[in-house]
C-alpha cells in the first residue's frame, strides 16, 4: 500500500506542474495586465508604469517569472493581494471553513437521502420510492444550480419569509448556532440537489446489478429475510461503486458550489474567486486557482485508495491479480 501510494503521488506532481503553468500563463494573457491590476492606469506616466512593472519583476522574462512563481508557491507564499494587500493564503484560509461547512453538508444530505432512495429504487421499483427515486434524478439533472438558487430565495425568503437570503449570519447579530443554520439551510439544499441525481442514480444501477448475482438468489433460497438480503448482501456488495461515485463528485460539487456561494453572498472561496475576478486582482485568481487543483488531485488520489482498500480483489499494482 505504501510504494502504490508514493507512487500516485509522484504520479500527480506532473500534472500539478502542468495546472500551475496554465494558470500563470493564462493570467499572464489577460487582456488587462498585471500591471494595470496592481494601480497602473491610463493616466500613469510610462516612468510610474516603468517603476511598477520592476517592483513587481515584469521586466522580467515570462519563463523567469513562472520559476520565480512557482518557488514561492511550492514554499507556501501566494503572493499579497492587489485589492487588499493581505496574504492571498491568509485570504484563502479564511475561507476554506466556511466553503467546508457548506459543501460537506450539502454533500452529507445527498449522501443521506441519495444512497437509501437509490438501494430502495432497484429493491422495489414500481412503488412509491422508484417513482421518488426517478423523479429526484430528473429533476436534480435537469434544474441548473443557479436556476434552483433564484427559486429558493424567491420562495422561502421572499413569499414566505422562512429564511435569510444571504450571508452566513444576519448583521448585528452574535452569530449562534441557529443563525448559522438558518442561513446554511437554502444553499446547502442547492448543493444536495445537484449532487442527489448522480448519487441516486449510481447507487440505482450497482444494488441493480449485484441483486441479480447468483449468490443473492442463494441467500433468498436459504429462507433470509429480503431485508436482510437486500441490505446485508446486496448493498454491502454495491457499495463499492457507491463509495467511488461518492469521492469522485466531491471535485465537482466544490467547482459548483462557487455559483451557490456567489448568489447567496456565502462568504467561501467560491465568493473570494467572483470577487477577486471582478476586480482583476491576479493574485487571489492564481492562488485559489492552484489550492482548489491540489485538493482535487489530492482527492482523486484519496479515491483511488479507498476503492483498493474497500476491493479485496483489486490488487495494489492497479489491476486485479
Amino acid at each position: 500500500m505504501g510504494n502504490y501510494t508514493v507512487k500516485r503521488l509522484l504520479g500527480a506532481i506532473p500534472v500539478f506542474f502542468g495546472i500551475t503553468l496554465l494558470v500563470f500563463f493564462m493570467m499572464n494573457m489577460a487582456p488587462a495586465t498585471i500591471a494595470d491590476a496592481a494601480g497602473a492606469g491610463e493616466a500613469s506616466s510610462a516612468a510610474m508604469r516603468a517603476a511598477l512593472e520592476a517592483d513587481l519583476g515584469l521586466d522580467k522574462p515570462i519563463v523567469v517569472r513562472y520559476v520565480l512563481w512557482l518557488k514561492e508557491v511550492l514554499t507556501g507564499d501566494l503572493g499579497l493581494s492587489y485589492r487588499t494587500g493581505q496574504p492571498v493564503l491568509d485570504m484563502i484560509a479564511q475561507r476554506v471553513a466556511p466553503s467546508l461547512l457548506l459543501t460537506g453538508t450539502g454533500v452529507g444530505l445527498a449522501v443521506l437521502l441519495g444512497v437509501p432512495l437509490g438501494v430502495m429504487a432497484a429493491w422495489k421499483p414500481k412503488t412509491v420510492w422508484g417513482r421518488l427515486a426517478g423523479g429526484l434524478t430528473l429533476f436534480s439533472f435537469s434544474a441548473p444550480g443557479f436556476f434552483l438558487c433564484l427559486v429558493g430565495i424567491f420562495v422561502f425568503s421572499v413569499v414566505l419569509g422562512w429564511l435569510p437570503a444571504a450571508g452566513m449570519y444576519t448583521a448585528g447579530h452574535s452569530g449562534s448556532g441557529g443563525d448559522l443554520l438558518r442561513h446554511l439551510i437554502l444553499p446547502a439544499s442547492v448543493v444536495c440537489l445537484g449532487s442527489l441525481g448522480n448519487l441516486i442514480r449510481q447507487t440505482t444501477f450497482a444494488c441493480r446489478e449485484v441483486l441479480s448475482e447468483d449468490y443473492i438468489r442463494t441467500a433468498r433460497a436459504k429462507g433470509l429475510s429480503e431485508g436482510a438480503v437486500v441490505w446485508k448482501h446486496g448493498f454491502r456488495t454495491a457499495l463499492i461503486p457507491v463509495l467511488t461515485t461518492i469521492l469522485n463528485h466531491i471535485p465537482h460539487v466544490i467547482g459548483g458550489s462557487m455559483v451557490v456561494e456567489r448568489i447567496f453572498g456565502w462568504p467561501g472561496m467560491g465568493s473570494l474567486f467572483f470577487t477577486s475576478v471582478n476586480s482583476r486582482d491576479y493574485p487571489v485568481i492564481m492562488g485559489l486557482t492552484v489550492v482548489i487543483a491540489l485538493a482535487v488531485l489530492l482527492t482523486g488520489i484519496l479515491m483511488d485508495l479507498v476503492y483498493r482498500l474497500a476491493d479485496p480483489g483489486m490488487g495494489w499494482g492497479g489491476a486485479r491479480p
